[in-house]
């Protein structure tokens, strides 16, 4: 009724068992001295040079080679062992997608790491955020296209993923169609990203005022971008609704900037006293960088005018500090020296009483 125990064949699949295993760790050690060899070999060639980004190249891509040579020989050996072969194959062509993104994937960080290491030693701060805008977008959408194909490779190695592909593909016209509405956004997002990498209207450490938040671009991502304001929130902005309206941009060529401080004044007031001290005050001030330093009247109304007072800096914050320096010297001058350019609108009821009662 039952097969009987047959002690040849169990000795013929233990005999295929054991060459199997020996290809095999015979192809491992194989490939793993070939790396270790070359790459000892090119490490103490790269140790030479003083540039550190051909050393941050090689640390990069180190692991996937070395995974990749130990993959291509189990391919190999499976070439001369059919057993070997009938176990790798199925799982080969799955990982062998896998450690070509890996390698494609470990060159665009290395490449990246190397081009920041170049930055670092720019002097230009305006050059340096463009080149790190470019590279951090760039990078960005480089692996976010490494991954995507690679995680397509590896599913078309399953027949089952595949059959649903060659569907997919016999309708490909309305497969198009709802993939593009639904994907809509994601792709003007991702056209959005490519256009700042490309233009650069801002870049990462601009200050900018975007939907009435004044901040520093901290990060851009595809579909977002992170300001982080002076009290320290960090604001999320669409990237796409960056393009669709307006912005300030303050640091878009140099962080040269100039700042106003108004004053409402009596208009029988004397500019010329004010003017005079106002150079004075910002002459002996160490933020000034001596650029601009101006009084305007820029209105005149029945009861009073408008001073503009326009001061300048090397840096933005500087700007902020040196305005809000001048703002309070500027009233404090005023009241000691000129108490009378002053609008005074007050109600005064118990003194105005007390005069009555008199």
């Amino acid at each position: 009724m039952f097969d009987k125990y047959d002690p040849h064949n169990f000795e013929v699949q233990w005999l295929e068992v054991s060459e199997a295993l020996v290809v095999l760790v015979a192809a491992i050690l194989i490939a793993w001295l070939i790396y270790r060899v070359s790459f000892a070999v090119v490490m103490k060639i790269a140790s030479k040079s003083d540039s550190e980004i051909d050393d941050l190249v090689l640390r990069k891509i180190a692991s996937p080679i070395k995974w990749s040579l130990i993959a291509i020989a189990i391919t190999l050996a499976a070439q001369v062992d059919s057993s070997l072969a009938a176990v790798w194959e199925p799982l080969g062509q799955f990982l062998r997608p896998a450690l070509l993104g890996w390698i494609v994937y470990s060159l665009v960080k290395a490449f990246t790491g190397a081009m920041e290491l170049r930055l670092d030693a720019a002097t230009d701060p305006v050059a340096v955020r463009s080149r790190r805008t470019r590279i951090s977008i760039l990078s960005r959408t480089a692996t976010f296209a490494i991954i995507f194909i690679t995680v397509g490779l590896m599913l078309f190695t399953i027949p089952a993923v595949k059959n649903i592909g060659a569907t997919l593909l016999a309708s490909a016209g309305l497969a198009a169609l709802a993939v593009g509405a639904a994907a809509q956004p994601a792709l003007k997002s991702l056209i959005a990203g490519l256009q700042i990498a490309i233009t650069e209207p801002l870049r990462l450490g601009d200050m900018v005022v975007i939907e009435g938040h004044t901040g520093r671009v901290e990060e851009i991502h595809m579909a977002f971008i992170i300001v982080r304001t002076w009290d320290e929130r960090a604001v999320v902005v669409p990237t796409a609704s960056v393009l669709d309206s307006s912005f300030e941009n303050w640091s878009r060529k140099s962080e040269i900037l100039t700042g106003p401080v108004f004053l409402h004044l009596d208009p029988a007031t004397e500019v010329a006293p004010i003017r005079a001290e106002l150079e004075r005050f910002v002459g002996q001030h160490e933020l000034w960088d001596g650029r601009t330093a101006a009084v305007l009247m820029t209105e005149a109304y029945p009861e009073s005018m408008e001073l503009r007072i326009s001061v300048s800096a090397a840096t933005i914050p500087d700007v902020w500090n040196l305005r809000c320096a001048v703002r309070e010297h500027m009233l404090d001058w005023l009241r000691r020296e000129m108490p009378g350019a002053l609008i005074r609108h007050r109600l005064e009821v118990e003194s105005a009483n007390a005069r009555v009662a008199k």
